[in-house]
């Protein structure tokens, strides 16, 4: 008899991988801590270096073995370098690969404890490989018994039970030793959004109303395509969706069709789709990872993935149209007031003179009036290299804000999806038109 795959997420084996990781860095942690005592200020730093590479490399290959919230939130820690220092933010970065899927018979469960009955009752195929595998659940391609294709979103059994120990111990470890550049009140912050937004991740009912809703305002956009929900094959742990086919951005090129207007054409009408549900609708599509967008030569795009999606009240809303009207206008200000409302500025400290003035322009330079090739955009060298050279007490001016953390997500994330595209185009005048139509609604 074939020897049966364990589920990562069940099991006292889960608790004591963590437990194990959080006792090894603690304990690495602490002999640092006692040998910096004896060491001159150029061994501290390169000890210090070596430990948090440990650190980054320990992480991710525990987290690369699970599956669930931990995985999940060591994805988004390591985007998070405002946060974590770079030694650690690196090595996280091998999380955001594909994962290794879990074995069908415990998918095959899970459809049929969630939807009742056999799976041959609701699908007449259904491909036990799936083609997508990710931190809390995986997709596979089926036909309904009426004959339509369609693809199946499937979650983890027992990711839920495993989020509130999984973000302990995750929290725990940044934690140790001061290793973050942030306060533990906004550390908490930052988690609590996390765990916000992964309750709602975990629920698909909420992601087939957010796609529902996103459907609905999207409805003069013909362009923007985004899959429909299958409800009687849908619940809270499995999603069934309209298959919606589309290129792969790492194979949109000149050699498949995309010439350079095209793709001119699709960054632009990606960009617009998103500062609309921001300024417009309020809602963030929270998840910008490349496996989430695809693209056509009519010049339409897919979105897939809903589960990470973030409301926006309206005060944040118009938070942020005011922080970025001051930043394009040059008022540090008011610039430096919104930012202290948004949370992303500490109150008891200030910026040296001259940070927005060096700060500023390179973070709106991709946001010109004139046309960018983002192609040969270096926006994230320039930051590397502005930040190496800005003292750290300047730096610590500044933290990550729950209230921002996500749309700032989005904003990097889709940075990269340009510079794949290799767009060439003016997005401020299309963010100002954005802005302008909020005010006008």
């Amino acid at each position: 008899m074939a020897k049966r795959i364990r589920n990562p997420l069940a099991g006292g084996g889960r608790l004591l991988k963590l437990t194990g990781m959080t006792t090894s860095i603690a304990t690495r942690v602490a002999t640092h801590q006692v040998k910096s005592w004896f060491q001159d200020d150029a061994l501290r730093e390169t000890n210090r270096e070596a430990l948090m590479r440990h650190i980054g490399k320990e992480v991710a290959a525990t987290l690369g073995e699970m599956k669930g919230a931990v995985m999940k939130v060591g994805q988004i820690a390591s985007q998070m370098q405002d946060i974590l220092p770079k030694e650690i933010s690196e090595q996280l970065a091998v999380l955001q690969n594909a994962s290794a899927p879990m074995p069908f018979h415990v998918i095959r469960r899970q459809l049929e404890t969630h939807l009742g009955g056999k799976l041959a009752d609701h699908f007449s195929e259904f491909s036990e490989t799936p083609f997508a595998a990710a931190s809390i659940g995986q997709v596979h391609d089926a036909v309904t018994r009426d004959g339509e294709s369609v693809v199946v979103k499937v979650q983890y059994p027992a990711v839920r039970r495993s989020i509130d120990s999984d973000m302990r111990h995750l929290k725990r470890i940044l934690k140790l030793g001061s290793l973050l550049k942030v306060n533990e009140a906004a550390l908490d912050a930052v988690f609590q959004e996390i765990r916000s937004r992964l309750d709602e991740e975990l629920d698909y009912h909420q992601e087939a109303r957010n796609l529902n809703r996103l459907r609905d305002f999207h409805r003069e956009h013909p362009w923007l395509v985004i899959p429909r929900v299958h409800e009687s094959l849908s619940g809270e742990a499995v999603l069934t969706l309209s298959r919606e086919d589309g290129v792969p951005l790492h194979q949109v090129n000149d050699e498949n069709g995309f010439d350079q207007p095209l793709r001119n054409q699709l960054g632009e009408r990606l960009f617009d789709a998103l500062a609309a549900e921001i300024f417009q609708l309020g809602t963030v599509h929270c998840d910008p990872h490349p496996g989430n967008f695809a693209f056509r030569r009519d010049g339409s795009i897919v979105m897939y993935d809903f589960g990470a999606v973030k409301h926006l009240s309206g005060e944040d809303i118009e938070l942020f149209g005011e922080v970025i009207n001051a930043a394009t206008r040059g008022d540090w200000q008011r610039l430096d007031a919104g930012l202290i409302e948004l949370g992303a500025r500490r109150p008891d400290s200030h910026p040296p003179p001259g940070f927005y003035d060096r700060w500023v322009p390179l973070i709106l330079s991709g946001f010109s009036s004139e046309p960018v090739n983002f192609t040969d955009a270096r926006v994230h060298l320039d930051m590397v290299e502005t930040v190496r050279k800005t003292p750290l007490s300047a730096l610590l001016t500044f933290q990550p804000s729950s209230r921002t953390l996500l749309v700032e997500r989005v904003v990097s994330g889709h940075y990269w999806t340009m510079k794949a595209l290799g767009v060439r185009s003016a997005f401020l005048p299309r963010l100002q038109s954005s802005m302008a139509a909020t005010k006008a609604g």
